[in-house]
C-alpha cells in the first residue's frame, strides 16, 4: 500500500548547512570551549524530545545509527542495491532517515503530522538484516526492528498527527489519558504551584477501576539517589485530589539530563563573568533536582548577562507540542552573535517604548516600565530540538517577563538560508507579484522576526492576583476598552498563561505578535533602522503583508478535517491573521481558485497595496486590540470563541476553505532541513568538522555527535523506552 503523499517526504527534500564556521573561528580559545561543552550539552538534551515525541522514536534512532555507523551512506547503498532497491527508493529511505534525525522523531516539528518511509517495509527489512550492523548484533539488530518497524509505518487515524486521546499520539500522557485527564492534572499542578513545563502524566487503573495519575518530573535524581531538597520533598509523594490519587516522582530522562549536567558543570570553567556561571549552577540544580524554580533562577541571570559573545539557553521551553499546551519540549542553542546586524536591533530596542506606546491598547495593560532587553542577531553553532526556528523571545516565564525582562534573538544565519524563492516555485501569487516578492521577502521577513520578537512577545501585561491578596493593577480604575466596565477578571495565585489558556495559548500569543509586528511594520522610523527608504520601504512593507496572507493561506495545509484541530501554532495564526483581512472587505485581501499551468487546480491570493492604510491597518488595530485585552484579563471563555471563530475550516464559507485546503495540499512547498557542525575537543583546543548540504551530509553530522559514548547512550536510551513502552501498549484503548 502505497502511503498518501502528505505522509511522506520527497526524495528532492531540501538540505541546507547551518554555516557558521566564520563567526566560530573569530571566538576566543576560552569562548570555544565554552560553545563546545554546551553544544554537548544541547546536543544530549536533545535527545530527550525522541521521547517526547513518539513511542516509535528512540528505538528508530538507535536503529538508524546503527545502520549508518556500520556502513556510511555510501557504502550502505551498494547492501540496498544488492537487496532489490532501486536507486529511487534507496533515496527515499536517506530522506527518510533525514527528516527522522532533522525533526528528532518520526513526526514533523513544523505541523505534527507523521512521515513514514517512501520504501516498500519488505524491502527496508531485507536491508536492515543484510547490513554490517545485523551481522554484528544479529539478536539486537532483529529486536530492534520487531519493536520499530509496525510503527513506524503505521498510518492508522489516531498516528498521522500528535495530538491526545483519540486525536492522535502524545507522548507527554499514557495513551489512556483523555482531555478530561489533561484538565485534572491541570488543576492539581496549580494547586501545588507546580509548573507542568518539565512534567508528563501517566495514567494506571487499579482493580477496584479508580484512576492513578503519575506526574513525572525530569531529573537527574531519583528518590533513591538523592534526598530532594526541601522545596521539593514538599511536592513529591502521593496526594489526595478531587476524588483521585496523585503521585509526583521524578527521575524522568535521567541519564541523558546527567551527561547534561556534567556539560554544564565543564562550561562553567569558561565563563566569561559571575552571571553566566550563576545561571549554569542553577541550571545544572534544576536537571538533577526536577526543580522549575531553579530553571527560573537561572533564567534571571541569564537575562541579566547583557551582550555576551556566545549566547545558550537550555531546558524544558516551548509548548507547542503539548496537546494541552503546558509541557515544554528540551531545547538548547548555542550561538555567536553577529555583530552588525545585532547593531539595527539595538537601535530597534532603543525606540522600542516609543513603538509600544503606539500600539492600540490603553497604556494601563501594558507593563509598568518597559525592561529594556537584549536584541540580537546570531549565528546558531548548535541548536538541539525538533527544529530550528528564525527568532526567539524567551524566557517563557511570564513573572521573569513581567518583572526582570526578556530577551530576543534573530537567528541569522536560518534567516539567511530562507526558503525557495525561485520564481517557478512560487505558489498562490499573482504573476506580477513573484518578482517583487523574491526580492523583498528576506528583508520583510527580518522586519518582521524583529517587531514579532521584541515588541509582539515582549509588550502587554497580565493583571494578576498574588498569593497575598495584592494586584498588579488598579482594579478599581482599569476599564475593559470592549465593555466599558471595570475589569472582572484577572489571574490567580498558580495560574500562568500556559495553564489559564492551555490549548490555544501558543497559538493565540504568535497570532497576537504576528499582528503587533504588521501593525508596526508602516512606521517609516522602523523601516529606515532597517535600512529601508523611500519607494524600497514601501515594497518591503507590502511584502510583509502579502507574505502574511499567503502564509494564512499555505497554513491549511496544518489543519485535520477529521479531527477539526490545527497542527502547528504560527500558521493557525496567520490563518485567523488571513481571516481577519478578508473581513474586513472592500476588495483588500481577495483568494481565487483557478487551473494552474499544469491543468491542475491552483489558487491565487491578492492583496490590494493601496487599501494598507486605510482597511488593513484598522482591522489589525481592532483586532489585535481584542487580543490583548482578552489576555490582560484571562477571559478564557471570549478568548476562544473569538480565536475558534476564527480558526474555523469549512466549506460553508464563500472562500471554501476545505477545498482550498486541498489545492494547498496538492502544492506544498516541503520546509529545509539543517546540516549543523559538530564540535571536537583535541587537546585544549576546539576544532569544528563540517558536512555537505544534503541528506548523506546531515546523517553523517548526527552520527558524529557523540563519539565517545554512543554504545552506553544507546542502551540506556532502550532502558528508557522500555521501561515506558508499558504506557503506550493499550494506545488508543480508552
Amino acid at each position: 500500500m502505497v502511503a498518501p503523499s502528505q505522509y511522506i517526504l520527497p526524495n528532492d527534500l531540501p538540505v541546507a548547512l547551518l554555516d557558521c564556521s566564520e563567526a566560530f573561528l573569530l571566538l576566543s580559545a576560552e569562548e570555544k570551549l565554552y560553545t563546545h561543552y554546551l553544544s554537548r550539552a544541547s546536543f544530549y538534551g536533545g535527545l530527550i524530545v525522541l521521547f517526547q515525541t513518539s513511542p516509535e522514536s528512540p528505538a528508530i534512532y538507535i536503529l538508524l545509527n546503527r545502520l549508518f555507523r556500520s556502513q556510511e551512506p555510501g557504502e550502505l547503498k551498494d547492501v540496498a542495491v544488492g537487496q532489490g532497491l532501486n536507486e529511487d527508493e534507496y533515496q527515499a529511505f536517506l530522506v527518510y532517515a533525514t527528516g527522522f534525525f532533522a525533526n528528532m522523531g518520526n513526526y514533523k516539528s513544523f505541523g505534527d503530522t507523521k512521515f513514514v518511509p517512501n520504501v516498500p517495509r519488505e524491502k527496508l527489512e531485507k536491508l536492515v538484516r543484510a547490513s554490517n550492523a545485523f551481522a554484528k548484533d544479529p539478536e539486537g539488530m532483529d529486536s530492534l526492528w520487531r519493536m520499530v518497524s509496525d510503527r513506524m509505518y503505521s498510518l492508522e487515524p489516531s498516528e498521522r498527527q500528535l495530538g491526545l486521546g483519540d486525536q492522535g499520539i502524545s507522548t507527554y500522557f499514557s495513551g489512556n489519558c483523555t482531555l478530561e485527564d489533561a484538565e485534572l492534572a491541570q488543576r492539581f499542578l496549580d494547586s501545588k504551584s507546580i509548573s507542568a513545563y518539565n512534567t508528563r502524566l501517566f495514567k494506571t487503573v487499579d482493580e477496584s477501576g479508580k484512576n492513578l495519575y503519575e506526574v513525572r518530573l525530569a531529573s537527574v535524581n531519583r528518590e533513591e539517589m538523592a534526598a530532594p531538597p526541601s522545596d521539593m520533598s514538599k511536592i513529591l509523594g502521593s496526594f489526595e485530589y478531587e476524588g483521585h490519587q496523585m503521585r509526583v516522582t521524578r527521575g524522568d530522562y535521567s541519564p541523558l539530563l546527567r551527561r547534561v549536567s556534567e556539560n554544564l558543570e565543564n562550561a562553567k570553567a569558561y565563563a566569561s563573568n559571575d552571571n553566566q556561571r550563576q545561571m549554569l549552577h542553577e541550571y545544572g540544580q534544576s536537571f538533577r533536582e526536577g526543580l522549575i524554580k531553579a530553571h527560573k533562577e537561572g533564567s534571571k541571570y541569564w537575562v541579566q548577562d547583557k551582550g555576551p559573545i556566545v549566547e545558550s539557553y537550555i531546558g524544558f521551553i516551548e509548548s507547542y507540542r503539548d496537546p494541552f499546551g503546558s509541557r515544554g519540549e528540551f531545547e538548547g542553542f548555542v550561538a555567536v552573535v553577529n555583530k552588525s546586524v545585532s547593531a539595527r536591533f539595538a537601535q530597534l530596542v532603543s525606540v522600542a517604548e516609543k513603538l509600544v506606546s503606539s500600539l492600540p491598547w490603553p497604556a494601563c495593560y501594558e507593563k509598568d516600565a518597559f525592561l529594556r532587553p537584549d536584541f540580537t542577531s546570531l549565528d546558531v553553532v548548535t541548536f538541539s530540538g525538533s527544529g530550528i526556528p528564525a527568532g526567539i523571545n524567551i524566557p517563557n516565564y511570564d513573572d521573569i517577563r513581567q518583572t526582570v525582562g526578556f530577551k530576543n534573538v534573530s537567528l541569522g544565519n536560518v534567516l539567511s538560508v530562507g526558503s525557495a524563492t525561485e520564481r517557478e516555485k512560487l505558489t498562490f501569487l499573482r504573476e506580477e507579484d513573484k518578482d517583487l516578492f523574491i526580492k523583498f521577502r528576506s528583508p520583510s521577513f527580518e522586519v518582521q522576526v524583529g517587531l514579532h520578537e521584541l515588541l509582539g512577545h515582549g509588550s502587554g501585561k497580565l493583571f494578576v492576583q498574588d498569593e497575598k491578596g495584592a494586584f498588579n493593577f488598579d482594579k478599581e480604575t482599569v476599564i475593559n476598552p470592549e465593555t466599558g466596565e471595570l475589569v472582572k477578571s484577572w489571574y490567580k495565585t498558580g495560574e500562568t498563561w500556559d495553564s489559564k489558556f492551555s490549548t490555544i495559548a501558543s497559538s493565540y500569543e504568535e497570532c497576537r505578535a504576528e499582528c503587533v509586528g504588521l501593525y508596526l511594520c508602516i512606521n517609516e522610523e522602523v523601516l529606515q533602522i532597517f535600512g529601508h527608504e523611500a519607494q524600497e520601504a514601501q515594497d518591503v512593507m507590502y511584502v510583509n503583508w502579502l507574505n502574511m496572507v499567503r502564509a494564512g493561506l499555505m497554513g491549511l495545509e496544518y489543519y485535520t478535517p477529521e479531527t477539526g484541530r490545527w497542527r502547528q501554532a504560527h500558521m493557525q495564526a496567520r490563518f485567523v491573521i488571513l481571516r481577519v483581512l478578508l473581513e474586513a472587505g472592500q476588495n483588500f485581501v481577495t483568494i481565487s481558485q483557478k487551473m494552474g499551468a499544469d491543468g491542475r487546480p491552483d489558487a491565487q491570493v491578492t492583496l490590494d497595496r493601496e487599501k494598507i492604510l486605510s482597511v488593513g491597518h484598522p482591522a489589525i488595530q481592532r483586532f489585535l486590540l481584542r487580543l490583548q485585552v482578552y489576555k490582560s484579563t484571562a477571559e478564557v471563555e471570549r478568548a476562544r470563541e473569538m480565536y475558534d471563530g476564527y480558526s474555523a475550516v469549512t466549506d460553508a464559507d464563500p472562500y471554501r476553505f476545505l477545498t482550498l485546503r486541498d489545492i494547498v495540499i496538492l502544492r506544498k512547498e516541503e520546509r529545509k532541513s539543517f546540516v549543523q557542525i559538530n564540535t571536537r575537543l583535541t587537546g585544549d583546543s576546539v576544532d569544528i568538522l563540517q558536512y555537505e548540504s544534503s541528506p548523506s551530509g546531515l546523517i553523517l553530522s548526527v552520527l558524529q555527535r557523540f563519539p565517545d559514548d554512543e554504545e552506553e547512550l544507546e542502551r540506556e536510551m532502550l532502558e528508557l523506552s522500555c521501561a515506558d513502552s508499558q504506557f503506550w501498549v493499550q494506545q488508543g484503548s480508552r
